[in-house]
């Protein structure tokens, strides 16, 4: 039986604990998509992780879905990511880039040209995006071409290269949560008719080629996917996850990847048969049930004990308890997050979490 704190090799990284830090949209960016030194010290101060993986990053400037969130497609992005990475690993952590392109998730507001939004079909999400001015309704996307969409893959391979040279350790391509990856895969987002839409085969192609771009770009052994099957977040309705989602982890088996990061929102039984068809690392985002959410300190050992996942990543957390690994081990006790400060701002709510060390 594995514990928390027991070391995990996942494809070219040996981890020195099973508890990692989840990926978390701080919106803390500059206008231009530059992350600032504060984030830096963000996550240099979370380097006692076994892994951090990044806030979402957008591949290109089409592919941003929120103001003030991080791209790595300028030279000016990377040299930004450079400072973050290198903190992290003057802490002695790791830190591994995930790469997201929000697809309908978007608003002309967002980019120069003031163009829509690109999607696998022309269906809005319905929901809003706060915007600088207030909440503005996503529109109804542009349905992408196939030349677009072979475009849309080589900006996630050269995100990842972009991501290599900044120095983060591996890439997480983002292919749940209701954006662009997950668009295609699922049954409302996705209407094609061409090879990329209908059948499962072909709603799980764009996210087998778009991963295997970046396992050619950055090497399979620096490479995750991140899937939340079944997860109505933004929008998505699939009517038969497990199907979908095991020929997925079957394509992508011979890409032989680090791992895969599964969200769980009450849905157990998929994570159970994807831990049955997926032979290499699983980290799991563990929610069983939604009684408990987010996910606690007990929840993460519970789900080692369990035996489906070799690892367990946490958010909130961590995001409210930057020496999360020392607090767990000395059994708490944690601080209480505040949900006002979680986007956008300053240091507030921020770096600004006191440790155990230095609690008053």
């Amino acid at each position: 039986m594995s514990t928390l704190f027991d070391p995990v090799t996942i494809g070219k990284l040996r981890l020195p604990s099973r508890l990692v830090m989840a990926p978390m949209t701080r919106n803390r960016a500059t206008p231009d998509g530059v992350v600032t030194p504060l984030t830096a010290e963000y996550y240099a101060q979370r380097a006692g992780a076994g892994l951090i993986i990044s806030e979402s990053i957008q591949p290109s400037v089409r592919g941003q879905g929120y103001v003030l969130t991080p791209g790595l497609h300028s030279a000016e992005q990377v040299a930004a990511w450079r400072t973050v990475t290198d903190a992290v690993h003057e802490q002695g952590g790791r830190i591994v880039a995930q790469i997201t392109h929000c697809g309908r998730i978007g608003h002309p507001s967002l980019y120069p040209d003031g163009e829509l939004p690109i999607a696998p079909s022309a269906v809005a999400s319905g929901e809003q995006m706060i915007g600088f001015q207030g909440p503005l309704d996503h529109p109804t996307p542009r349905e992408a071409t196939g030349a677009e969409i072979a475009g849309i893959i080589e900006e996630f391979a050269q995100s990842a290269r972009n991501a290599m040279a900044a120095g983060f350790d591996g890439v997480e391509v983002h292919g749940g949560n209701g954006f662009l990856v997950h668009q295609f895969l699922a049954d409302n987002t996705n209407l094609r008719t061409d090879g990329y839409g209908g059948s499962i085969t072909n709603r799980v192609r764009f996210a087998v080629e778009v991963v295997r771009a970046v396992v050619e770009a950055v090497g399979a052994d620096r490479v995750g996917l991140r899937v939340s099957p079944g997860s109505p977040y933004n929008s998505i309705v699939e009517a038969d996850p497990i199907p979908l989602y095991t020929a997925l982890v079957d394509d992508l088996a011979p890409l032989g990847i680090a791992y895969l990061h599964v969200i769980e929102m009450g849905t157990r039984d998929i994570t159970k048969a994807l831990r049955d068809a997926w032979s290499g690392p699983l980290i799991l985002n563990p929610h069983e049930t939604m009684a408990i959410f987010p996910a606690t300190a007990d929840v993460a050992h519970e789900t080692l004990d369990a035996g489906i996942a070799d690892a367990v990543s946490l958010a909130v957390l961590w995001l409210a308890n930057p020496d999360l690994d020392v607090r767990i081990r000395a059994g708490g006790p944690y601080n209480i997050p505040d949900q006002a400060t979680f986007y956008g701002g300053d240091h507030t709510g921020y770096t600004d979490y006191p440790t155990l060390e230095n609690a008053g």
